[in-house]
């Protein structure tokens, strides 16, 4: 049967050819859910003539769009499958007059008894080679926290220190809605731990990222992607939440200090807004988060060659309340021309109240109790407009960006230095604008197998700081490390990214030309450090070659090459007080760490379950991190950012996904990775000169992940995750593990418009975090005790 089919179509075919009268098509459109006519990605898209003949066949994109090239004229029908959706049906005519035929937007509907399955199948699409994408609603645990406490269950992420980290690396470049504000750092991270969750529909993991992205950060790029609703009419959702944190005490205080914060309050509104009609869309995103932590509960040992011991313990209780709206319009001009415009501007304040007392090694004599107020105020506004031109061509666009963004650090220190003999009292104000302009261009093109993407970006950066000391009596303050300091940036660059895709063979290769030139400038009066800078142009490349062995199996090899410049405040000249006797210092001679990535990745899928597996390695230069150094004499210890040479980094991950009932699906991420850090030797110039040398240092390291997601009658969900992380590597010394497990469980209510959940992240309190470091002449132990058990509460509704 299947012959004489096969023999019945070629002839046709052959007829067809004879004709010469069938020119080629593309037939392109765009899948969206008829609701909230978001684009759907993975739809299945099956060509077939009237009489049910198999034509051709694909999947939509993350955009939603699908291309079926090389279709002759005649008439046919397009059927559109998607799991949770009503199958579509749609009949058509391919004329004779245009290469090119777009449909347009093709509207599904969802199937109401098929919810559980669009859940459960959609959470095993999350996980592609190029992109990992996670909706933050999904994450049942974490519900009513804050984005960094949101993320630390995803795969492949751990947090530390308030920090994300990427397969051990915290240089990850973190964007708001594809773009670097502020908001998260431009270089390092910031904010991660006070932005709310609630603001956030889904974020996505690139660990290789192409050219179209900037080149900073060697681990890869975490995208944040705020709400914004697209329903026809006005519509909205608003949201409460509530918790307490540090239920019990993990750890004592040490004598006659202040108590550590206790059953701490976290409380979240939140307010979505939308309205849409004809070819204006306007929303705003609302958001409050205002909490009381136990943020720091440090208790650290330290041993120096000459025999003497000092016990310390740094107990920082925070009081935050971080406040964001998000507002903007979205306008068709046309139906090829579309603006948005957007602003959000965010206030966060920060009060902490320490103790840092200090004891001999016995513990029976203290020595010096350092107490210290910050009050810091950090306001951010950004200004974001686009214009994205639609060619008639289907797919071919040209979009045009600017993105502005004022971000203000207005920080107050006030310390009391109780000694034996003497109490001094002493205060600090850093005060620290960023102004940051970005103009983006992006064009792409479609081709017969893929696209062409090229573009350029062009970067203002400004950052003028100034520090003023106030002294009090027998003063511990280096007030002469004072003044201002400016720091500027440019950085123009080019790119240009190509993609082809056939039955079997996938291939993006591209190039990112960059130019960044960095100056510095420090008062001339600071006794250690001067002016500097740097400049460089620098290719970073990227390549992805895949080849799928069958429909449910693909093999892919990557590479790129990116970098980690310094950021400002990796550079700053002043120290930093809030721990008495292990200062942080910047350094204005730190220089850009390079990294090249290598990896093997493998997608395996099966009507259940999924398999991906990764095998990488990193090779770095120029290795960015803190070097902690004594002078003799002193029991101080100097926390100062230094270029540390080679370091390498490889490992391989394994996420697995596997549905085993139409009540739970289990996902499990393994990931192991050898650390080396080579020896090297290093000049730390503040406050005195010193050299450091360290030898080869290496560790096997990794993180254990079990996900649980359950579903269960009237519409109840619940999850369950428990984390485990291995002992790390860092230069002079090593992390221990750590472990935790969170659960939650959520409920529809009010006919699916209203929710209510509840949570417990760290629900046995188990979480610390201990390192060791070895220096020139000293040794240090510490193990935090901050806060990580909360417990909350919510609701939303959306109307």
């Amino acid at each position: 049967m299947k012959g004489k089919l096969f023999i019945h179509f070629f002839l046709l075919f052959i007829i067809a050819v004879a004709k010469g009268q069938s020119p080629k098509v593309n037939v392109t459109g765009v899948v969206k859910d008829a609701t909230d006519k978001n684009p759907l990605s993975f739809v299945s898209v099956t060509l077939k003539t009237p009489d049910s003949n198999f034509v051709a066949g694909t999947i939509t994109g993350d955009d939603g769009r699908f291309s079926l090239p090389d279709i002759r004229s005649g008439n046919y029908l397009l059927i559109f499958s998607y799991v949770g959706y009503k199958p579509d049906i749609q009949p058509f005519n391919v004329g004779q007059l245009s290469a090119f035929l777009d449909l347009g937007n093709i509207l599904l509907t969802q199937n109401a008894r098929s919810l559980n399955a669009v859940t459960v199948s959609g959470k095993q699409e999350d996980i592609r080679m190029d992109k990992k994408t996670f909706n933050v609603a999904d994450n049942i645990s974490q519900a009513g926290g804050s984005v960094l406490e949101a993320m630390k269950n995803l795969p492949g992420v751990t947090t530390t220190d308030g920090k994300i980290q990427l397969r051990g690396s915290d240089k990850v470049m973190v964007l708001i809605d594809g773009r670097q504000t502020a908001l998260t750092g431009f270089g390092s991270q910031t904010s991660l731990d006070n932005i709310p969750a609630s603001a956030i529909e889904r974020i996505e993991i690139i660990n290789n990222p192409s050219s179209k992205y900037d080149a900073n950060g060697n681990a890869g790029i975490i995208n944040i992607i705020y709400k914004k609703e697209k329903h026809d009419g006005f519509n909205g959702k608003i949201g409460f939440s509530g918790g307490l944190g540090a239920l019990w005490i993990k750890r004592e205080n040490y004598p006659a200090i202040r108590p550590q914060y206790h059953a701490t309050p976290k409380i979240n509104p939140s307010l979505s807004l939308n309205y849409r009609k004809n070819r204006v869309n306007l929303f705003l995103q609302a958001d409050d988060l205002y909490t009381k932590t136990l943020n720091k509960n440090e208790f650290v040992d330290r041993f120096y060659d000459n025999g003497d011991t000092v016990k310390q313990q740094t107990k920082r209780n925070r009081t935050t309340n971080f406040s964001t709206v998000k507002a903007g319009m979205d306008w068709s001009v046309s139906n090829s021309d579309i603006i948005t415009v957007s602003g959000l501007f965010g206030t966060e304040k920060i009060l902490d109240r320490g103790d840092e007392p200090f004891f001999n090694g016995s513990l029976s004599e203290r020595q010096r109790l350092w107490q210290f107020l910050e009050d810091e105020l950090k306001t951010t506004a950004t200004f974001s407009a686009s214009w994205q031109h639609r060619f008639s061509q289907p797919g071919r666009t040209l979009n045009v960006g600017l993105n502005a963004t004022f971000h203000r650090e207005n920080e107050k220190y006030f310390f009391t230095n109780i000694m034996p003999e003497y109490t001094g009292l002493d205060s600090f104000k850093v005060l620290s604008d960023e102004h940051v302009t970005d103009l983006t261009v992006d064009y792409v093109h479609p081709l017969k197998h893929g696209r062409f993407e090229g573009g350029m970006k062009f970067r203002y950066r400004y950052i003028p700081v100034n520090m003023d000391f106030k002294p009090g009596i027998h003063s511990v303050l280096d007030a002469s490390a004072g003044g201002w300091a400016k720091y500027k940036e440019i950085i123009p660059a080019l790119y240009g990214n190509y993609v082809y895709e056939s039955n079997k063979v996938e291939i993006e290769a591209g190039l990112r030309i960059e130019y960044v030139n960095l100056v510095y400038d420090v008062n001339p009066t600071h006794p250690t450090y001067k002016s500097d800078g740097y400049n460089y142009t620098q290719p970073f490349p990227n390549l992805r070659l895949a080849y799928k062995l069958s429909a449910n199996n693909k093999l892919s090899v990557y590479y790129n090459r990116r970098v980690d410049r310094p950021n400002e405040g990796d550079i700053r000249i002043f120290p930093k007080y809030d721990d008495a006797e292990i200062i942080k210092v910047g350094n204005p001679a730190l220089r850009p760490q390079y990294t090249n990535t290598f990896e093997l990745g493998d997608k395996t899928s099966w009507n259940n379950g999924s398999l991906f597996s990764s095998l990488y390695h990193k090779r770095m230069d120029a290795t960015i991190t803190r070097i902690a150094s004594s002078i003799p004499g002193s029991t101080l210890i100097y926390n100062v950012f230094q270029n540390a040479g080679k370091s390498y980094n490889t490992g391989i991950e394994l996420i697995i996904s596997q549905k085993v009932s139409e009540m739970a699906t289990f996902n499990l991420n393994l990931n192991g990775y050898q650390n080396i850090v080579d020896s090297f030797s290093v000049v730390n110039k503040y406050p005195v000169e010193n050299v450091f040398s360290a030898a080869r240092e290496d560790l096997f390291s990794g993180n254990i992940k079990l996900n649980g997601q359950f579903h269960f009658p009237r519409q109840i969900e619940a999850q369950l995750t428990a984390i485990y992380q291995a002992p790390d590597l860092v230069p002079q010394g090593k992390t221990f593990s750590r472990f935790s497990v969170d659960a939650g469980i959520k409920k529809a209510i009010q006919h699916g418009k209203g929710e209510v959940f509840v949570n417990a992240a760290d629900i046995a309190n188990t979480l610390r975090i201990k390192k060791e470091v070895n220096g020139n002449g000293f040794r240090y132990t510490s193990t935090d005790y901050n806060e990580t058990q909360v417990i909350r509460l919510g609701y939303s509704y959306k109307f």
